[in-house]
């Protein structure tokens, strides 16, 4: 199913309009109605972007950013000082010319 851009556009306005406010209400550093507008956003700029591409084959010069997973938090802090030192030997040895190319 396509949706219209121009129908995706007013949601995409309103849904601005709502976080704004939001915002502006906010009763508390953890107010969850800010939480909701921003998942309302959000989702309303991906059904935009989406209608524009599909039916106009344009896109908008935004994106979102993923949200970071606590499994991936994790896996960073195993990351080892060895692991490191050999990546970076593998990187050098990357950059060590092999004999090969043109003349």
């Amino acid at each position: 199913m396509t949706v219209d851009p121009r129908a995706a556009l007013d949601r995409l306005i309103a849904a601005l309009e709502a976080h704004y406010n939001a915002v502006v209400s906010r009763k508390g550093e953890d107010d969850p109605a800010v939480d909701d507008a921003y998942d309302v956003l959000a989702d309303a700029f991906e059904v935009y972007d989406d209608a524009l591409g599909t039916v106009h084959g344009e896109a908008t010069p935004f994106y979102l950013a993923e949200e970071e997973d606590d499994e991936d938090d994790e896996e960073d802090d195993d990351w080892s000082a060895e692991e490191d030192d050999e990546y970076d030997d593998a990187d050098d040895l990357a950059d060590e010319p092999t004999g090969l190319g043109t003349r």
